[in-house]
């Protein structure tokens, strides 16, 4: 096996280079081994000079003249006795069923492999090189070419007799010749020629560059890419030629074809064989060292490079070292490069070595990821070709990573991997768990445990628990919260919760914790009372959730002392549970929360608290006078009395002047306010609210001698009581403060007054004309009389079958009909008639009759 520069010292037995590994990030595009089995033992006693590639064997020629038809593997599958001396050339056609060669003492044959047919000849000087006709098996396709100093065209004719033609002498030997379709390309000693075998033209010559490198020492390779693309490496120069189509306006006497260079560029190093990858370039260099003086052991490796020709030049895309056996000995003539199209393998030829170079798969590059300790990127690429491979495991590369994680001390990195990696074995799930905890960090892999449908032994989890709760109250508690309780053994964590409250009672952090463990055991009482104590906000939610309204009924003033507002709306909208003397019971020695409770009551339903209004009076004095008031005006259930009592001897004025108003004492109220509080603007619309002409004296009078309040009088009176009352009993030389600005308000309002009154008055005459106009036109119209009509007092038909007799009908303008006879005689008012419908309705005379003789 061949490698690339890291690998050589370990695969090459024979090597002594013992160079170290050179740390790159950039990854072989190529991986090599070394062809062994049959070959091996060829190889150690004699040595390869030329070797052909087709998809189903290997044909390898030696120089001792024999040739072996190998399989892939190397075995040998047959062997021929050509000749004694070297073995130049061998060419196989597409089909793999006729194979050519030629050795160096003149030697030719082409044969069938599985036939009797064949063409042998000896020439008188040495054959260079020989190629089948692609197409060799078909019967009109039998062209072959050999090359010595010459390059001679054999064909068989009708007869089955061979006829040679000379395509090319002059020019020095023949060293490569190859054979695509219809194409020959050669090279001699001055250049590449190609000839087109339909038009039996020469088509192209291309000179070589660098003329002073030995052509037998630096031969010329060539390679078909396809049936129109050569590729020329010769020396250190790189040429890519393409066959086109001649215009046929261009054409006059010159070939139909013609060779246009789409790239040509200089290497680095000298060229011993080219093949194609895709649009890319294998190249085989043979590394000449600047020093001639240097010793063998220390001669550079032959390079196989990937390049990308580019018009004017190559761009390097990987480059191998390989250390094949014997390579201090050779020369650039001793290394070939073959290829094989259908498998993208390529075979490194030395005298004393064979490798064969192949495309890296997805299991390489997963290799080479992992050698790199690139182990997501690995772990990525095995998830995406899962399919593809076949040496890797995507859980094994995923429990590489882990380990690799772990050593390095990325310990959250590691178990957040585990997620993906473990996936639903339990198994492996609880090896990492144990492995976590000996390193102590089962923390970090806590929060990545399945606890699904998928879930591990109740115990890993307790375990886990057991750990945080020895060092971590918080984390303790955010995996009580996460898990579900199913997942471990409550009660034993209880126990152990209850274990460290002993040593720490107040801890709120493990009473919370203790409290959930509780509710998760449905033991809600024992939580109830944890969160009351802890005065924790969960405590509503708990109840509603699970309805442990019977446990609260003696924790209600716990509840109101925690937060009144949701205590409260929580008892109201569950009376049906809690019922309100229940509650009032609870807070009675607690007046302050019970007038919580009863004022949010009354605001939801006047009534439904009745019975505690008179209680709610006290309650309302005590701890919340600004809702005294309201609380008075808007309930129907108050004992008037006690709340008067109350109001007088807290001495509340307002509430006292409202009480005796509703009362009846009006009076006393008005003198309350002029008294205690001497405010003659609440006075007077106190005044005007109860709308009693006695009142409006007494506030006179008491005013009379107050100048402040007269023009407060002044100012409010105009429009309820006459002002000339209050002026005339003004005493005279009493001075009046802003006297004059209250009249001329006073005159201001009865000039509105009088305004108003007539506005009015037109618009009640314009009323009471537009109605008057409305009835007149809807009197006057006429009313419908027909058979379907029925009397209203005796309920037959309003007009008689026979309408030739006389009738008399009466129509009121309500619309209800009546026979003339069926209606009861005038009474008092000669002339006038009632509907008797109607009147029963309404008093009085009707709107009008409609009477209808006939």
């Amino acid at each position: 096996m061949a490698e690339v520069e890291e690998q050589g010292r370990k695969l090459s037995e024979e090597s002594t280079d013992e160079s170290e590994e050179e740390d790159t990030e950039e990854e072989p595009k190529l991986k090599y081994e070394r062809l062994t089995n049959g070959v091996t033992e060829i190889l150690q006693k004699d040595a390869a000079s030329c070797m052909t590639v087709h998809d189903k064997f290997l044909a390898l020629g030696t120089h001792f003249g024999k040739v072996y038809l190998l399989d892939i593997q190397g075995n040998v599958t047959q062997k021929f006795e050509i000749s004694s001396v070297k073995i130049n050339q061998i060419s196989l056609d597409e089909s793999g069923d006729h194979v050519g060669i030629c050795s160096e003492d003149g030697k030719v044959q082409v044969f069938g492999l599985y036939t009797r047919e064949g063409f042998h000849e000896n020439l008188d000087y040495p054959i260079k090189v020989v190629a089948l006709h692609p197409q060799f098996s078909k019967s009109n396709n039998k062209q072959f070419v050999t090359g010595g100093n010459k390059l001679l065209l054999y064909e068989r004719n009708w007869l089955n007799r061979w006829k040679t033609s000379v395509l090319h002498e002059g020019e020095g030997n023949i060293t490569n010749v190859k054979w695509t379709a219809n194409l020959i390309a050669w090279a001699n000693n001055v250049g590449v020629k190609i000839y087109d075998i339909c038009s039996k033209q020469r088509i192209t010559n291309v000179l070589r560059d660098n003329t002073s490198l030995r052509p037998d020492m630096y031969p010329c390779s060539l390679c078909w890419k396809d049936n129109t693309t050569l590729i020329i490496g010769w020396g250190s120069s790189v040429k890519i030629c393409v066959v086109k189509e001649r215009d046929p306006t261009q054409m006059r006497d010159l070939p139909s074809r013609y060779v246009e260079i789409v790239s040509a560029f200089e290497t680095e190093f000298f060229i011993s064989g080219l093949a194609p990858l895709a649009d890319q370039l294998v190249t085989l260099y043979y590394v000449k060292e600047s020093s001639e003086h240097v010793e063998e052991e220390f001669r550079t490796r032959p390079r196989l490079d990937i390049i990308q020709p580019l018009a004017e030049g190559c761009e390097e895309i990987s480059s191998d070292a390989l250390t094949v056996r014997n390579f201090q000995e050779n020369q650039c003539r001793d290394y070939r490069l073959e290829h094989s199209e259908g498998e993208s393998l390529f075979y490194i030829i030395s005298p004393k070595d064979i490798v064969v170079a192949k495309e890296r798969d997805q299991d390489d590059h997963i290799d080479w990821l992992l050698e790199k300790k690139k182990y997501e990127e690995a772990l990525m690429a095995a998830e995406i070709s899962f399919k593809n491979i076949k040496r890797h495991d995507v859980q094994k590369i995923g429990m590489a990573y882990i380990n690799h994680l772990v050593e390095r001390g990325d310990y959250d990195a590691a178990a957040r991997k585990c997620q993906k990696v473990l996936g639903k074995n339990m198994d492996l799930w609880e090896n990492e768990v144990y492995r976590f905890k000996t390193i102590g960090q089962l923390k970090a892999i806590s929060q990545y445990l399945p606890r699904g449908d998928l879930r591990l032994r109740p115990a890993i989890y307790e375990m886990i628990l057991h750990e945080f709760l020895k060092t971590d109250y918080e984390g303790f508690a955010t995996l009580i919260r996460e898990w579900p309780g199913e997942l471990y053994n409550n009660m034993a964590i209880v126990q152990a919760v209850n274990e460290h409250l002993k040593k720490d009672p107040t801890n709120s952090m493990l009473l919370t914790t203790l409290a959930e463990l509780y509710t998760y055991d449905q033991r809600y009482d024992r939580a109830l009372e944890i969160y009351l104590k802890l005065r924790h906000k969960d405590v509503y939610q708990l109840i509603h959730k699970h309805n442990l309204f019977s446990s609260i009924k003696d924790k209600i003033v716990l509840l109101m002392d925690f937060d009144k507002e949701k205590a409260v709306d929580m008892l109201l909208d569950n009376e049906d549970k809690i019922s309100m003397d229940k509650v009032v019971e609870e807070l009675k020695d607690r007046p302050e929360l019970l007038h919580v409770y009863l004022h949010k009551l009354f605001k939801r339903d006047h009534h439904k608290g009745q019975k505690y209004h008179e209680r709610q009076i006290s309650l309302y004095a005590e701890f919340d006078r600004p809702n005294l008031l309201p609380f008075l005006r808007e309930s129907m259930h108050c004992p008037l009395e006690k709340a008067l009592e109350i109001c007088q001897q807290r001495h509340f004025v307002e509430e006292t002047v409202f009480l005796l108003s509703r009362m009846g004492n009006c009076r006393h109220a008005l003198q309350m306010i002029m008294e205690e509080l001497a405010d003659v603007d609440k006075a007077i619309e106190f005044a005007k609210e109860q709308d009693d002409r006695e009142l409006w004296e007494d506030l006179i009078s008491y005013s009379i001698d107050k100048p402040p309040f007269i023009t407060g009088l002044l100012n409010n009176i105009g429009t309820h009581v006459d002002p000339i009352l209050l002026i005339h009993r003004i005493k005279e030389g009493m001075e009046i403060p802003n006297l004059r600005d209250s009249l001329v308000k006073i005159l201001q309002d009865y000039n509105l007054q009088i305004l108003l009154r007539e506005g009015c008055k037109k618009i009640l005459v314009a009323d009471s004309l537009s109605l008057l106009q409305r009835m007149h036109r809807t009197q006057k119209r006429g009313v419908r009389v027909d058979e379907e009509n029925i009397c209203e007092s005796c309920h037959t038909p309003i007009l008689p079958s026979d309408t030739a007799q006389a009738f008399g009908v009466v129509v009121f303008h309500c619309r209800h009909m009546f026979h003339k006879e069926c209606l009861p005689s005038p009474g008092n008012l000669p002339g006038i008639q009632y509907c008797n419908i109607c009147s029963a309705k309404r008093r009085g005379p009707g709107s009008g009759i409609l009477e209808m003789k006939k």
